[in-house]
């Protein structure tokens, strides 16, 4: 007779009671015994032991106390548990990693956190932390993690090394440690490439970890290849999905057809033109103007991309996600395929387009007086080019500039007229113009920078934003006063934190400033017009000052105002070709202009708004730290080729560990402290690095002669040494 099979686990497992308590109850017991512990930890064993009524392991204390430590609310501690409040814990994120030290954001203020690198606990960006905050050497918040709440997608970017047949990785993130392979986790390359990995393993520090390869880009020392690693780990996505392009290659095909006309206004009779760089290939806004007696009549037309992008198609979805395009060196990542983008939505030059059209009615001191929208077909006269357009304005256009423009001159003119008198009305407005310097990289054949140079900007330039603001504030307003969702660009005024450094830094440059108990933007207008006039050294770093003071814009579904533009009411209206924003509110202004009653919107928007908003903001700070990380590298594989060489700049920041000097081609290198001329440096904590026992002294705004003497492509950091006057 064959024998009873045994129950699984029936010698390992004791046997348990029947379950008195839920697990509800249990939670309601440790948090009482942990409250009267308070700091001290309580183990397991002994937690059980007071929170058990019955004898026997109970399956619901288990899950109790598992579920309560997974949602934070209790740490498990070396030597037992405690209450997250009784050890002041709080959730946060964390946000990035630096060599030795990493950031976190507080989830109840989103206030930023510095962890030293070795209370990081292996924490990884993007994970959900629970902290514990810590004494502060510096008067900034400073913490600790206690425990990954939720480990975030752990891909990481590095250079591959190899020594003693070991190969490992080196990331540019966390502390510089080798993170060994592991098994079955290497796909080929060689020491020196640059490569993506993802996390296989986790320890409780970053060293413990174990990496896979995934990708391999490429030798280090060149940009491009650090470029799209970077790309690769930030989640930019660099290819369309099949259904995505089909979907925009049918659209092309169509093209604009005459019943795409219906319930259109049909302005191909008005000299309407586009005005963009040179290299632009998505021409997305267009301008009219016409005098009137009592002012001007302004049209800015913008591709109406909502009339081929429908709601939750394929397209959609893949603009959703990508949020914008993104710009570096001289490639573009767009939002849309090409098709649409370069193609069928570009307002391309004797081309039928359709378009959504603000049209605007201003006074003779060119004031906001009324707006409309329309959905309308146009046919650009020209593509016009800011460099050409600005010789027009400076009489110095050449003959066959003068050719091409002879049919638009005449409209360019009274746009002159009219973007002048904006400027005015801004400047009276008092918003502050802070002027920064974009970069411009060049490239050769190759793919390599070969140069570097300082962007320069015309009136033309101007006269474009001058009239995008004008559309963009007229969309927020229609919404606004239609009381209806939208996605509003919002920005806030800065927090009291930042005013108060900036009147401390302002005090130390011996820069006159109001008191800041209210600050408004007329006292940043102030303090820049003032400098102005006086030709004041110090302007250049002053514009970063105050811009580093400014919060940061974002997208909303609330209409809290603008504080850089002051203005009430903003919004993104003018770029759908390129932002996922202006293609949101596209859409719901072509319901607006269709008649559609207000309970609709509150229906068909009221949760679109704030996944836009907040997915529009996401993918914005995305795509700026990846521009600005590309573009690093490309500056750090330039100045590789002037290594030795000496350069005239200005000292643009100061640390406790050196001073930033930006040269004239907007390269920015680090002059570190150990490279100074021997002495004990102190820094003052805003603006000077100073012998503490002599007369050298290093301030913001100081004009310095410095050699290069290291490049990083890979990091795209460059460091610069002093160059002493003899």
């Amino acid at each position: 007779m064959a024998k009873r099979p045994k129950r699984s686990n029936e010698q390992t497992e004791p046997r348990r009671t029947a379950e008195k308590y839920s697990v509800e109850h249990y939670k309601q017991k440790i948090m009482a015994f942990l409250l009267k512990s308070g700091k001290k930890p309580l183990s397991q064993k002994d937690l059980e032991a007071k929170c058990r009524s019955q004898r026997g392991r109970s399956r619901n204390f288990e899950t109790a106390l598992l579920e309560m430590t997974e949602q934070g609310r209790v740490v498990r501690m070396e030597r037992g548990f405690c209450l997250t409040e009784s050890l002041g814990g709080f959730r946060a994120k964390i946000t990035r990693l630096q060599q030795t030290f990493g950031f976190a954001e507080r989830e109840e203020d989103c206030a930023s956190i510095f962890v030293p690198g070795k209370y990081l606990m292996g924490a990884m960006p993007g994970d959900l932390v629970l902290m514990q905050e810590i004494k502060s050497r510096s008067g900034d918040p400073e913490g600790r993690v206690l425990r990954v709440l939720v480990e975030a997608d752990a891909r990481i970017t590095g250079v591959l090394g190899e020594e003693d047949g070991e190969r490992f990785l080196v990331p540019d993130t966390m502390a510089r440690c080798r993170i060994p392979l592991s098994k079955n986790g290497f796909c080929g390359g060689r020491a020196g490439d640059k490569v993506l990995a993802e996390l296989s393993y986790r320890g409780k520090r970053h060293a413990d970890h174990r990496v896979r390869i995934l990708t391999v880009f490429g030798s280090c020392d060149n940009a491009a290849n650090c470029a799209a690693a970077m790309l690769a780990v930030s989640g930019i996505p660099t290819e369309f999905p099949d259904a995505v392009l089909q979907e925009a290659d049918k659209l092309e095909h169509a093209g604009v057809q005459a019943a795409d006309f219906a319930n259109r206004l049909d302005l191909r009779d008005q000299i309407i033109f586009t005005i963009d760089g040179a290299e632009s290939k998505d021409l997305d806004d267009a301008i009219s103007i016409e005098r009137r007696d009592n002012g001007y009549r302004l049209g800015v037309h913008i591709a109406d991309v909502s009339h081929y992008v429908k709601g939750n198609n394929a397209l959609d979805k893949e603009a959703l996600n990508r949020g914008t395009s993104v710009y570096y060196a001289d490639q573009v990542i767009p939002m849309l395929p090409k098709a649409l983008s370069n193609g069928i939505c570009s307002l391309n030059p004797d081309e039928d387009r359709l378009a959504f059209s603000a049209i605007m009615d201003l006074d003779a001191d060119g004031a906001l007086c009324s707006y409309e929208f329309h959905k309308t077909v146009i046919r650009s006269r020209v593509k016009g080019i800011y460099s050409e357009i600005n010789t027009i304005f400076d009489g110095t256009a050449a003959a066959e500039i003068l050719e091409k423009y002879k049919d638009v001159t005449p409209a360019l003119m009274i746009m002159k007229e009219l973007a002048e008198k904006r400027i005015q009305l801004r400047e009276s407005r008092g918003v502050p113009e802070i002027e920064t310097t974009e970069s411009k990289i060049l490239m050769n054949e190759d793919g390599l920078c070969v140069d570097v140079l300082p962007r320069t900007r015309g009136f033309s330039e101007q006269l474009i934003e001058e009239f995008m603001l004008l559309a963009n504030e007229s969309a927020a307003r229609t919404a606004k006063h239609r009381a209806i969702p939208f996605v509003y660009r919002v920005h806030e005024a800065p927090s009291p934190e930042k005013i108060d450094n900036l009147e401390e830094v302002l005090t130390k440059m011996n820069v006159e400033h109001p008191v800041f108990r209210d600050v408004r933007p007329v006292h940043f207008a102030t303090i820049l017009r003032e400098a102005r006039k006086q030709n004041n050294p110090l302007l250049p770093v002053l514009n970063l000052t105050i811009l580093r003071a400014m919060s940061k814009a974002k997208y909303a579904p609330e209409a809290i105002g603008h504080f850089g533009l002051a203005l009430e009411d903003y919004a993104h209206f003018t770029s759908p070709i390129r932002r996922y924003s202006d293609l949101a509110i596209h859409r719901i202004l072509t319901d607006v202009v269709a008649g559609y009653s207000p309970d609709w919107f509150e229906t068909r928007y009221a949760a679109f708004v704030v996944n836009a908003s907040a997915k529009a903001t996401s993918t914005e700070i995305r795509a700026m730290k990846a521009e600005n990380d590309c573009e690093a590298c490309y500056k750090a594989e330039y100045m590789a080729a002037h290594i030795g060489e000496d350069f005239d700049g200005i000292i643009s920041s100061v640390t406790d560990f050196g001073f930033y000097v930006t040269l004239e081609n907007t390269v920015e290198g680090l002059v570190h402290i150990h490279s100074l001329p021997v002495g004990e440096y102190m820094y003052d904590g805003v603006m000077s690095l100073s012998e503490r026992f002599g007369s050298k002294s290093f301030t913001l705004a100081q004009k310095v002669r410095v050699r290069c003497v290291r490049t990083d492509v890979n990091s795209g950091n460059i460091d610069f040494a002093l160059v002493e006057e003899e």
